[in-house]
């Protein structure tokens, strides 16, 4: 659950102004302030189903966006690599080759 949570976060910071108002409140306050489904449907006096059903729609159009888009997907690589490149700056006698590697992943990512 937490890492679907933590997934959902993310494709919301990357795809966020793409949502409208309403569905950017109820992630908003669903995902990141913690509400309950109640809550949020106290709060916009709607019924829990129809916040529920908001979500779910919602977190479809973001894996959809994501599918097409691949923002998260080149974040995580671009990570990666930056990872990698530290390690082999830390080395002793860093690898000349390995950080030309990993640039130019970088670079097919653009």
């Amino acid at each position: 659950m937490l890492e679907k949570t933590t997934r959902i976060n993310y494709l919301y910071d990357f795809y966020q102004s793409l949502l409208t108002p309403k569905q950017q409140s109820y992630m908003s306050l669903y995902y990141l302030d913690d509400f309950s489904l109640g809550e949020i449907a106290d709060e916009y006096g709607v019924s829990r189903q129809a916040v529920y059903d908001n979500i779910k729609r919602t977190e479809a159009m973001l894996e959809e966006y994501e599918e097409k888009l691949l923002l998260f997907d080149k974040f995580q690589r671009r990570s990666k690599l930056l990872n990698e490149i530290k390690v082999v700056l830390n080395e002793d006698a860093p690898s000349k080759q390995a950080l030309l590697e990993a640039v130019a992943e970088l670079e097919k990512l653009d």
